[in-house]
């Protein structure tokens, strides 16, 4: 029995002997949880490099966690240098009363290092991600109503203060894989919407009434918004340089949307310039005034030719002045055929200026007559004459464009006085018919006294001077003229 006692003290005095002259690190050795007795320091740098790589550290504000690399806050683990130390255990007496008394199991600390201007530059990137911005008191829509929402503080990350408490704690960041942030409050710029908020309702107050008006047809659509309905198309808020203030943006898609569920009874054939609509609601709020005026538009039509049509027959049937139809046909030839296809403009493409609604004169070739209408009502009541069959007046939609005092036909040598334009026979063409006055030739024959009533011009509308003058001062451009067969 001794002798075996001693053989087993003599082969263990062997190993320890040979375990401290070795390469290898004594047994219990701990460094960041990684178990590296028996390990060689090469080994032992390689294992604690790999689990450095797999650490994180989580940037903590308080209510919210971010998690990053060591690297990123510029902490590096040297692995070779840590497994030095490693080996150095055990070594040393000091060493060993150490793993003695920690009975066989030490846990040493690793050699690493620390980098600020890393751990800065780092979080200047990190930082809009991690901060939390003030939300100013504002203004938002409720069932047609502006209510006022509470203003709320922010936060930010203060980068300095955060790496001066990482350099003065990095061994607990580096244990802990922790790092607390440092946030500082960010006040709302605007802590209170109530001064605004009966600016707001008042806008909101009253229902929008919508009307479209069909200058063609004569015809007047309406709609009433109610606030409940036109508020959604806002969104309000607090104007950020004078908080006295508000401000409000219009929603196009939202009041295009509106506006097309309303024009499914206009047909398929007319319809709302929906940006020009939105402008028009736009402006009103701007103003504020709670009218909304729009204009209906017509599409282009097209037309199939049968045996008969001739382009004189089409443009009396369309009120279209046939070199009109030719120019948006370029490639129809000189002569009609049966089954031709052909594009008839819309007749909005005669009424280029905005429309004057209260107002219309209304013209019959038959009668040889015209009415001016104000507000619905024959103003006044008169004979005309309209051009001869050779250059006839053409029937159609037109609109008062030009007034000139005394206009010049040179075609004719004719001097027409208080002449209004309405419609160009030719599309690319400067010259206009329109209406007038007698004329005059030479500087002094007045021509056709004696004929009104029945076609003698060239295709403008004849009517006496003294009516041209009251009709030049009441018909503003814009205002429509309808030329019926």
């Amino acid at each position: 029995m001794g002798e075996s006692l001693a053989l087993l003290l003599a082969a263990a005095a062997m190993i320890a002997v040979f375990l401290y002259q070795s390469d290898l690190i004594m047994p219990g050795v701990q460094i960041l949880g990684v178990e590296l007795g028996g390990k060689s320091t090469a080994e032992a740098a390689i294992l604690l490099q790999q689990h450095w790589q797999r650490q994180t550290i989580v940037l903590d504000a308080g209510d919210t966690t971010w998690t990053v690399t060591p690297a990123m806050l510029g902490m590096t683990l040297h692995a070779e240098a840590t497994a030095q130390v490693a080996h150095r255990q055990g070594r040393t007496l000091a060493t060993l009363q150490d793993a003695l008394q920690a009975g066989g199991h030490v846990r040493i600390l690793p050699v690493w290092g620390l980098d600020p201007t890393v751990a800065e530059a780092n979080l200047q990137i990190l930082a809009p991600q991690l901060d939390v911005p003030a939300v100013d008191a504002d203004l938002r829509v409720v069932a047609g109503r502006v209510e006022a929402t509470p203003a709320q503080a922010g936060r930010a990350l203060d980068v300095a203060a955060t790496v001066a408490w990482l350099k003065q704690n990095a061994a607990q960041v580096f244990m802990e894989r922790r790092l607390p942030l440092v946030m500082v409050p960010v006040p709302p710029a605007i802590t209170d919407a109530s001064t605004v908020l009966a600016q707001a309702n008042q806008l909101l107050a009253n229902p929008l009434s919508i009307r479209a008006y069909d200058p063609i047809t004569d015809e007047a659509l309406a709609w009433t918004v109610a606030p409940d309905v036109w508020s959604m198309w806002l969104s309000l808020g607090v104007d950020p340089a004078d908080s006295t203030q508000f401000h409000w943006e219009l929603d196009t898609e939202k009041v295009q949307a509106f506006l097309a569920e309303q024009t499914t009874t206009l047909g398929s054939d007319r319809y709302l310039a929906l940006d020009e609509a939105v402008t028009a609601v736009r402006d009103a709020i701007a103003v504020p005034s709670w009218s909304v005026r729009l204009r209906v538009y017509h599409h282009e039509r097209q037309h199939v030719v049968q045996s008969g049509d001739t382009l004189s027959k089409l443009a009396r049937d369309y009120g279209i002045p046939y070199p009109w139809i030719q120019q948006a046909n370029p490639g129809m030839g000189d002569a009609l055929y049966t089954g031709q296809v052909l594009t008839i403009p819309s007749p909005d493409a005669l009424l280029p200026l905005p429309v004057v609604e209260n107002k219309r004169i209304v013209v019959s070739l038959s009668e040889q007559k015209m009415w001016a209408y104000e507000n619905s009502a024959v103003k006044w009541d008169w004979p005309v004459s309209t051009g001869i069959p050779s250059s006839p007046t053409a029937p159609g939609m037109f609109q008062v464009q030009t007034h000139e005092p005394n206009a010049y036909a040179s075609q004719w040598n004719l001097w027409m006085p208080y002449f209004m334009g309405i419609y160009r026979p030719v599309p690319t063409s400067d010259f206009m018919n329109g209406f007038h006055g007698f004329p005059t030739r030479g500087g002094s024959l007045l021509l056709w006294t004696d004929d009104l009533g029945h076609p003698v011009t060239y295709g403008c509308i004849l009517i006496s001077t003294e009516n041209a003058v009251a009709l030049y001062e009441w018909a503003e451009e814009g205002v429509v003229v309808e030329v019926r067969p």
